[in-house]
């Protein structure tokens, strides 16, 4: 397969504005991550950006950006988007979703999500997921578990549910989704061309529509704790002291 890497951005945040461009080390956020995605390895990265500042400062730095209809409804369609605008003759067949806002991405964590879709032809969409040892994330509506239809020697399991409730009841690992897809490109283009589903309504959460349209979604289950995703003010001095650390101890 060949591999598209899309970071969709805008700067319409309401809890953080002009997230994208917030600085972390002297670096804007979204350069992070698109250092992080070009450090993987795994294939062509760009920027979905809504807006053209975005797009200014990520070719700046050297990297990829398009531009893209700032009233999309949300950042999947901005990478459907972004993907026929880059490449309209299909050469890509895998894209990977990576949000702008996770800087703190381990780049081998794209590598797994990368291997779990082309581990099964089954496959759809692969994601990824963490066991939770955190107890006050089970009781967190915005930490998004992952039910799973049991762990595989590889460290993979197919997803049979999301909800920001704690699932599944009982005992066992509980699951901490992290938000970052793989789609094989014709499962992309399903998703995005079907309308928001009655469990994507209630749970807010549009990776229930694939479920419950047919698509299959496995998650590789990472090792240690999930990756800080940058969503407040309290989030962006976390990543700030994240790559503080990380250049005291290079």
């Amino acid at each position: 397969m060949s591999v598209l890497i899309l970071i969709p951005a805008r700067l319409g945040a309401t809890r953080l504005p002009n997230k994208p461009l917030a600085d972390i080390g002297g670096v804007s956020m979204i350069v992070r991550v698109c250092a992080l995605a070009a450090a993987s390895g795994v294939g062509r990265v760009a920027v979905a950006a809504a807006d053209r500042e975005i797009v200014e400062v990520v070719e700046a730095a050297g990297f990829e950006a398009v531009l893209t209809d700032p009233d999309l409804p949300s950042g999947s369609d901005r990478v459907c988007a972004a993907a026929a605008q880059i490449d309209p003759q299909g050469r890509y067949d895998e894209i990977i979703n990576l949000q702008g806002d996770m800087p703190t991405l381990d780049p081998l964590a794209l590598e797994a999500v990368t291997a779990t879709l082309k581990a099964s032809r089954a496959c759809d969409i692969a994601s990824l997921v963490a066991k939770i040892t955190v107890p006050e994330e089970l009781s967190d509506p915005n930490v998004v578990k992952a039910v799973l239809a049991g762990k595989t020697g590889s460290g993979r399991a197919r997803a049979l549910y999301f909800s920001r409730a704690c699932v599944p009841h009982g005992d066992g690992p509980k699951y901490h989704h992290i938000g970052v897809y793989a789609y094989k490109r014709a499962a992309l283009e399903r998703f995005v061309a079907a309308p928001p589903s009655a469990l994507e309504r209630t749970e807010r959460l549009e990776q229930l529509r694939a479920l419950e349209i047919g698509l299959r979604i496995d998650c590789a289950i990472l090792d240690g704790p999930p990756p800080n995703g940058v969503d407040t003010p309290e989030d962006l001095e976390a990543a700030r002291r994240f790559f503080a650390q990380r250049q005291f101890t290079q």
